[in-house]
């Protein structure tokens, strides 16, 4: 198999699409954000990265509390419009018709539409270049109920029809193809 070496960039995909909600000063804004992650269990913590010329930026600078919305493929249109138009200019709820509801344990909206809504309260601000990582502990998660087992408690994400983003377009989630710890199952004779 023969490889090709290629300039230094951001290559790790597919990545989440997600909106992020923010709210300071009695403005709201949304913004779609593909640099996201976990970084760490305990206490639960991601991060999200975020050029400074960007009008949710300033929001969440001030505030230092964000919401992190998983996005479904009935969501891709809002989800793109929301990442290519500024809330300087527009108020992205209305023009995308997403729901905002008031944040459980932070200051900022969750989108309704959402399976899975991760309420984060900003730790630190890492400068970096052409974007800030907001490095936050996750302080509230809301689930969407009808994804929630009644008999198990299990909650079925994988029944939500998340979407990704890759190298410039959005992808609908797979089949599952192993769980983890698939690999070294011992299995019964």
């Amino acid at each position: 198999m023969s490889k090709q070496n290629w300039k230094p960039g951001t290559m790790i995909n597919p990545l989440p699409a997600v909106l992020v909600t923010c709210a300071s000063g009695g403005r709201t804004n949304m913004l779609t954000v593909a640099w996201a992650g976990t970084i760490c269990t305990n206490p639960p913590m991601c991060s999200i990265s975020v050029r400074p010329e960007r009008f949710s930026h300033s929001l969440i600078k001030e505030s230092m509390e964000f919401t992190v919305n998983l996005t479904t493929e009935q969501m891709a249109h809002a989800t793109d419009w929301a990442g290519v138009r500024s809330g300087r200019d527009y108020d992205k709820w209305s023009e995308t018709g997403l729901t905002p509801i008031p944040g459980v344990k932070v200051g900022c909206p969750s989108i309704a539409e959402s399976p899975l809504a991760i309420e984060c309260r900003v730790r630190s601000i890492m400068s970096l270049g052409s974007h800030d990582m907001f490095i936050a502990e996750v302080v509230n998660v809301v689930a969407e109920e009808s994804l929630i087992d009644k008999e198990t408690g299990a909650f079925m994400l994988e029944r939500a029809g998340l979407i990704n983003y890759s190298h410039g377009a959005y992808y609908r989630q797979g089949e599952q193809i192993g769980r983890f710890g698939f690999s070294v199952k011992k299995t019964g004779k």
